[in-house]
C-alpha cells in the first residue's frame, strides 16, 4: 500500500505534471494525471515494458506510427440514446479513429517480434473493417453527407445546382440591364441575408422591380433583390429544406447501423488513450535520459548514478550541474543511516530513492545507469518534512510519534521506509533513545529503509547492527562547501561549527559555543571529521591509481596488439617466401627440361620427363595433404545437401523475381497516379514552380488559361503549363 501522503511527500504529482505536456490528446493528459502505483505485479511489469518498447522505437527504423485521435465521447453518448443521430463531422471523426486504430494494429502485428508486449496488448482489441467502409460510403472526407448517399439526395442536389445557376443567370441579366440604365451605384451589387442584391441609387428605387432588403447607413443606396430571382429563390428554399430532411434521414439510418458498435467504439477510445499515455511516458523518459532498470525478485534496491527527475529538469534550466547518487539496499544491508551537514543533500538523496521507487511501481522509467536493479515493495512509508498540524493541534514531535505508531504496525519484509531527521522534535537525548528503539524494531521486522539523522547514538547503532550501515554526505573542510556526494560505510560529521562559520557567524561566538559542549563530543565529531577527510584522501589516491593502472593496461594492450600484428606479418612473409622458393624450384626444373629438349629435340622424351616430374610433385603434395576418405553414405549426404541447396537457391531466385515484379508494378501504378495528379493540378497565384529540368524557382503571379506568368525576383517570364513542375502549392 502506497498512501497519498507518501506520494505528496515525494512530490510525485510534480513528476506527473512534467509528463502531461507529452500527451497528444486531452483524454491522454487526463489519464496521465491519474497515474498511480500499480498493485498487481503482472500489470505493473507489462506497463514498464510497454513504455520501454515505445522508447526503443525512437532509435530504431520501425517507429510506431502516429496515433493522434479525436474525442468521440459526444458521438458515443448519442449512440446510446434511441431516435438520435450523430452529425456528419462526428461520424467522420469516428472513421478517422478507426483508420488510426487499424494502422496501429497492422503495424504491431507486422513488428510483433520488436514490440511483443504492445502487440499482446493490441490482441485484446476487436476491430471491424466494415465500420470505416460503411461511414465512407455515406460521408465525404470534408465531413458532409455524400451526394450518392441516396438517389433522392442526389436528385435534390442536382435540382439545387440547377436553380442556383438560374438565379445567377437571372441576376446577371438584371445587373446588366439596370447598369445600362445607370440606376446602380458604382459598387453595383452586395450581399444581404446570404443573397445577392442590386446596389440601386435611392432616386431610382421605384424604377427597379424587386424586393427591398435593406439600405446603406446614409440611405443613398437601396439594396433590392431582382424580381426575376425571387421566384427561383423561393424554389431554392423549398429544395434546401427537402435536402436537410433527407440528410437527417440518412444520418439517422447510418447512426442506427453503427449503434450496435457502441461498446466497440468505447474500447477503441480507451485503447488509443492508453497508447497516448504510454507514448507520453516514453517521451518524458527520453527527455530525462530514463530507462528500465533490471527488475529482480529478491528484495533489493541498487540505484547506480541515479538522478532526482525534478532536480534534473530544474538544474538543466538553470545551467547547474547535478551530481548523481549511488546507493544499495539488500538483505545484507537493509537499513542505511545517512548523516552529514545540513544543506549537504541528505533529504534530496532520501527523496530520490523514494521517488524513483514510486515511479517504477507506477509504470514510469527512471534516470539511472543501465546496470541498476530494483524489486517491488508492497508498502512504502515516508516521514519527510515538518508535518506540524495546526488543524489537529499536533506538534511536530506528536505528529511524528503518530507516524511511528503507523510505521510499527505496517512494517514487514515487504516495506520500504524513508525518514528524514529521525528522532528530532523533542529533547535530543530522550528523543534519540526512543528513535534508537524504533530503528531496532524496523530492523527486527526485516524492513528496508533509509533515514537521515544528526544523532550520534543512531550512527553508533548502525555500526552495531549486522545488516545496517552508515553513510555520509561529503563536505569539503577547506572550502566549507558541501560536495553532494553520498559515501556508504562511514558516518558523517554534522560540521556544525564549520557550517556556522561559512554562514558568517563570528569566530568568537563559535569558540564560546565549543566551550559549552563536552570535550568528548567535540573529540568524537573531530575524529569523525578527520576520518572522513582521510577517507576522501584515500579515495582520491585510489581513483588516481585506478587511472594510472587503466593507462598501463591500455598501453600493455596496445603493445600486445602490435606484437600480434608483427607476428602475423612475419607469418605472412614466411608463407610468401616459401611459395616464392617453390615457384623458383618449379622454374629451374622446367628450365632444365627445356634445355634438354633444345639439345636433343626429342618431344617424346620431354613429355615423359615432364610427366615423371609432375607425378613426383603430386606424391610429395599428397604426403603433406593426405585426402580424406569419404564413405558411400557421406558422399550420398553431400550429394543430397548440394541438391537441396540448388533447390533452395532456385526457390529463392523465383521468390525474388516475383517480389521484384510486384515492386515494379506498384511503382508503375504510383507513377501513373502521380502523373495524373500533376496533370490535373490547377495552378494558382502564389504557387512555387520551376521549369522542368531547371533549378531556379519562381512564384506564379498570373494564370492565363495554359500560360503562367512566373516571377523570378529579378524578372518575370511566361511559360506554358506543360513545361513547368510544381515545387510547393500555396495552400501547403
Amino acid at each position: 500500500m502506497i498512501t497519498t501522503k507518501t506520494l505528496d511527500d515525494l512530490e510525485f504529482d510534480q513528476v506527473l505534471n512534467q509528463v502531461v505536456p507529452y500527451a497528444i490528446s486531452e483524454l491522454g493528459a487526463i489519464e496521465v494525471q491519474k497515474i498511480h502505483p500499480i498493485s498487481d505485479e503482472k500489470i505493473r511489469l507489462a506497463a514498464l515494458h510497454k513504455v520501454d518498447e515505445y522508447l526503443s522505437s525512437f532509435v530504431n527504423e520501425n517507429r510506431i506510427p502516429n496515433h493522434s485521435f479525436y474525442n468521440n465521447a459526444k458521438a458515443i453518448h448519442l449512440l446510446g440514446i434511441e431516435n438520435t443521430f450523430v452529425e456528419a463531422k462526428d461520424l467522420l471523426e469516428i472513421e478517422a479513429n478507426e483508420q488510426t486504430l487499424s494502422s496501429l494494429l497492422r503495424f504491431l502485428k507486422k513488428f510483433k517480434e520488436i514490440y511483443p508486449v504492445l502487440y499482446e496488448d493490441s490482441q485484446e482489441v476487436l476491430f471491424d473493417k466494415s465500420i470505416p467502409e460503411l461511414i465512407n460510403s455515406k460521408i465525404t472526407k470534408y465531413g458532409a453527407v455524400a451526394d450518392n448517399a441516396s438517389s433522392l439526395l442526389k436528385s435534390i442536389r442536382k435540382e439545387i445546382n440547377g436553380i442556383r445557376s438560374q438565379i445567377g443567370a437571372s441576376f446577371e441579366r438584371a445587373l446588366q440591364r439596370y447598369q445600362k440604365l445607370d440606376y446602380l451605384d458604382p459598387i453595383k451589387e452586395s450581399v444581404v441575408e446570404s443573397r445577392r442584391v442590386l446596389a440601386v441609387q435611392a432616386m431610382y428605387r421605384k424604377k427597379v422591380n424587386g424586393t427591398l432588403l435593406g439600405t446603406s447607413k446614409t440611405g443613398s443606396i437601396i439594396f433590392i433583390a431582382p424580381q426575376a430571382t425571387l421566384k427561383y429563390s423561393r424554389e431554392l428554399e423549398h429544395l434546401e429544406l427537402e435536402e436537410k430532411e433527407e440528410v437527417i434521414r440518412i444520418l439517422k439510418e447510418l447512426t442506427n447501423e453503427l449503434r450496435p458498435y457502441r461498446d466497440l467504439f468505447i474500447q477503441h477510445q480507451h485503447y488509443l488513450t492508453a497508447i497516448d499515455v504510454v507514448a507520453a511516458k516514453a517521451k518524458y523518459a527520453k527527455s530525462i535520459n530514463a530507462l528500465l532498470p533490471r527488475i529482480v525478485k529478491e528484495k533489493k534496491i541498487y540505484l547506480r548514478e541515479a538522478y532526482h527527475p525534478l532536480l534534473w529538469q530544474q538544474n538543466i534550466e538553470k545551467g547547474i550541474p547535478i551530481i548523481p547518487q549511488s546507493i544499495k539496499l539488500d538483505e545484507k544491508q537493509q537499513i542505511i543511516v545517512i548523516s552529514g551537514p545540513n544543506a549537504g543533500g541528505k533529504s534530496i538523496t532520501l527523496k530520490t530513492i523514494g521517488l524513483l521507487q514510486v515511479m517504477v511501481q507506477s509504470g514510469l522509467l527512471i534516470p539511472v545507469h543501465e546496470k541498476s536493479e530494483l524489486s517491488f515493495f508492497t508498502t512504502i512509508l515516508t516521514d519527510i518534512g515538518d508535518n506540524q498540524s495546526i488543524e489537529n493541534q499536533l506538534s511536530t514531535y506528536s505528529y511524528r510519534l503518530k507516524n511511528m505508531r503507523s510505521f510499527l504496525r505496517k512494517c514487514n519484509e515487504n516495506t520500504l521506509f524513508l525518514i528524514d531527521e529521525f528522532g528530532t522534535g523533542t529533547d535530543p537525548e530522550l528523543g534519540g533513545a526512543l528513535a534508537e528503539v524504533f530503528l531496532e524494531e524496523f530492523y527486527n521486522k526485516k524492513a528496508f529503509g533509509v533515514i537521515t539523522t544528526h544523532y550520534a547514538n543512531l550512527k553508533a547503532l548502525a555500526d552495531e547492527l549486522e545488516f545496517a550501515a552508515n553513510a555520509n554526505m561529503q563536505f569539503d573542510k577547506r572550502s566549507l562547501e558541501p560536495l553532494f556526494e553520498l559515501v556508504t560505510g562511514q558516518a558523517g560529521s554534522s560540521f556544525t561549527f564549520e557550517v556556522a562559520q561559512q554562514n558568517g557567524i563570528p569566530y568568537s561566538l563559535i569558540n564560546r559555543a565549543k566551550k559549552r559542549v563536552s570535550r568528548s563530543k567535540i573529540r568524537l565529531d573531530k575524529t569523525i571529521s578527520k576520518l572522513q577527510g582521510e577517507r576522501n584522501r584515500l579515495q582520491r589516491q585510489s581513483i588516481s591509481l585506478e587511472k594510472e593502472q587503466g593507462k598501463a593496461n591500455e598501453e600493455a594492450g596496445l603493445l600486445a596488439d602490435k606484437k600480434d600484428r608483427i607476428q602475423d606479418k612475419l607469418a605472412q612473409f614466411q608463407t610468401l617466401y616459401d611459395v616464392n622458393q617453390k615457384m623458383l624450384q618449379y622454374g629451374r626444373n622446367i628450365n632444365e627440361l627445356t634445355n634438354i629438349y633444345f639439345q636433343t629435340n626429342n618431344k617424346k622424351q620431354l613429355i615423359v620427363d615432364f610427366l615423371k616430374w609432375v607425378q613426383t610433385e603430386r606424391v610429395k603434395h599428397t604426403k603433406k595433404n593426405p585426402p580424406k576418405k569419404q564413405t558411400r553414405k557421406k558422399k550420398q549426404e553431400v550429394k543430397i545437401k548440394n541438391q537441396k541447396e540448388k533447390k533452395q537457391l532456385a526457390q529463392t531466385e523465383k521468390e525474388v523475381l516475383q517480389a521484384v515484379k510486384v515492386v515494379r508494378e506498384k511503382k508503375k501504378k504510383e507513377a501513373k497516379v502521380e502523373a495524373k495528379k500533376i496533370a490535373e493540378y490547377k495552378y494558382q497565384i502564389g504557387d512555387i514552380v520551376r521549369l522542368i529540368d531547371g533549378r531556379a524557382q519562381g512564384i506564379i503571379e498570373k494564370v492565363e488559361k495554359k500560360i503562367l506568368h512566373i516571377n523570378y525576383g529579378l524578372f518575370i517570364t511566361k511559360a506554358s503549363i506543360d513545361k513547368i513542375e510544381l515545387v510547393k502549392a500555396v495552400r501547403n
